[in-house]
């Protein structure tokens, strides 16, 4: 029996930057300044998010609410219920390239010589990266409080760009030192780390706003980053073609991973498997405790533009196809999708796939729909959406 597909057209000709799943809703951003809110039942669109003065290049949600980020230099706030921006943020002088919702999570902390287990964040934040160097951390509003716009135009000047950022309420910490754009971040807890193209990774207490360590050895920039603040290990991509995995209460590199001949673009991690891909046209499995060296998933003919993985299966996008392998063999299982000029992002929750993708020159968005007779769709149980505590 055949996988449910459906497909419909979206964003024009335009070249889809960010894919969400999220509270039932597929969440697409582009470079053509919008942000689309669909059903994944039906492919209705549910809002378009207008209001960006440039390309939206960052996007994440939680419950009711999206953050995004843009080539307009502003964070968003968007109630998803309604389509109505609620906040705007201003601070950063350059692309807003990345940005993370930071949620509540119950993790070990040192306090006075002994390990204790806090819920940290205290509330949820949202931490945005940015082409200017920099960092920001911010409160994430909640649905009662009350709304803040920020005035900046293109016209203002750093200074008064970075005047309106310290006069907003929500606004808590701007975390320097980066000699190049922050083109990759990740956070969890009170942890952020973010990978710059100053070849250099930092990992900052999202308490203090303080920078705990700068990670160097890549010999080029660095294009992807993950973090694990349970098992005190992070992971970097670049452009000198490794992954390096560095322990986060040291400072020190545990492994340098070498595989790829080419930019390592997009990293991923779960329990057992550190996954990389590359702009070699593969995809590598590691042990990321280890650091051996598991599969080589070869197959793709060009750059690898997407993937998703878990403790089963790899989904990996690039030109013409979409393809789904075992994770632990490397055994490729199917092209899930063919005969498409290119995949641009993937999300999968539990036996659903959506794909952004590129057909005859016009943007589509696939999802298909796995059902439990579909056996080589190997699927590990989900839990919903946790409720997170403010």
């Amino acid at each position: 029996m055949s996988p449910r597909h459906i497909s419909f057209p979206a964003h024009g000709r335009s070249v889809i930057t960010c894919l969400k799943l999220s509270n039932n809703r597929i969440i697409s951003a582009s470079d053509d300044h919008s942000i689309h809110v669909y059903s994944p039942d039906t492919g209705e669109l549910i809002h378009s998010l207008k209001g960006h003065e440039g390309g939206v290049w960052a996007v994440d949600a939680t419950k009711d609410i999206l953050v995004s980020g843009s080539t307009d230099r502003t964070v968003r706030i968007w109630d998803l219920e309604t389509g109505q921006c609620k906040h705007i943020f201003g601070g950063h002088t350059s692309t807003v390239r990345n940005l993370v919702i930071v949620k509540p999570e119950t993790i070990e902390v040192e306090r006075g010589g002994e390990m204790v287990k806090e819920r940290l964040p205290t509330r949820p934040l949202i931490v945005s990266g940015s082409r200017d160097h920099t960092l920001r951390v911010w409160d994430l509003p909640r649905a009662e409080d009350v709304e803040y716009k920020c005035s900046s135009d293109s016209e203002d000047n750093e200074d008064n760009i970075a005047e309106e950022a310290e006069n907003n309420p929500y606004h808590k910490f701007h975390l320097q030192g980066h000699e190049g754009a922050v083109r990759a971040l990740a956070c969890q807890g009170h942890t952020a780390v973010s990978g710059s193209y100053d070849h250099t990774v930092r990992v900052w207490d999202l308490v203090t706003g303080k920078c705990k360590w700068v990670l160097t050895g890549h010999e080029q920039k660095v294009y992807s980053v993950t973090l694990d603040v349970h098992r005190n290990f992070a992971a970097s991509g670049s452009m000198d073609h490794t992954v390096r995995v560095w322990d986060i209460t040291t400072g020190q590199c545990q492994h340098v991973l070498r595989n790829h001949t080419s930019l390592v673009g997009l990293i991923g991690l779960s329990p057992s498997f550190l996954v990389s891909a590359a702009a070699d046209s593969t995809l590598s499995v590691w042990d990321p405790q280890t650091g051996e060296h598991l599969q080589t998933l070869a197959g793709h003919d060009g750059a690898i533009t997407c993937f998703y993985h878990d403790e089963l299966k790899v989904l990996s996008g690039s030109n013409g196809n979409l393809k789904l392998w075992d994770i632990r063999d490397g055994r490729m299982v199917r092209n899930v999708l063919t005969g498409i000029i290119g995949v641009w992002q993937v999300a999968v929750q539990g036996r659903r796939c959506v794909a952004a993708l590129n057909r005859s020159d016009s943007t589509s968005i696939e999802v298909i729909e796995f059902g439990e007779e579909d056996e080589e769709w190997k699927s590990v149980p989900v839990a919903l959406e946790a409720e997170e505590e403010d």
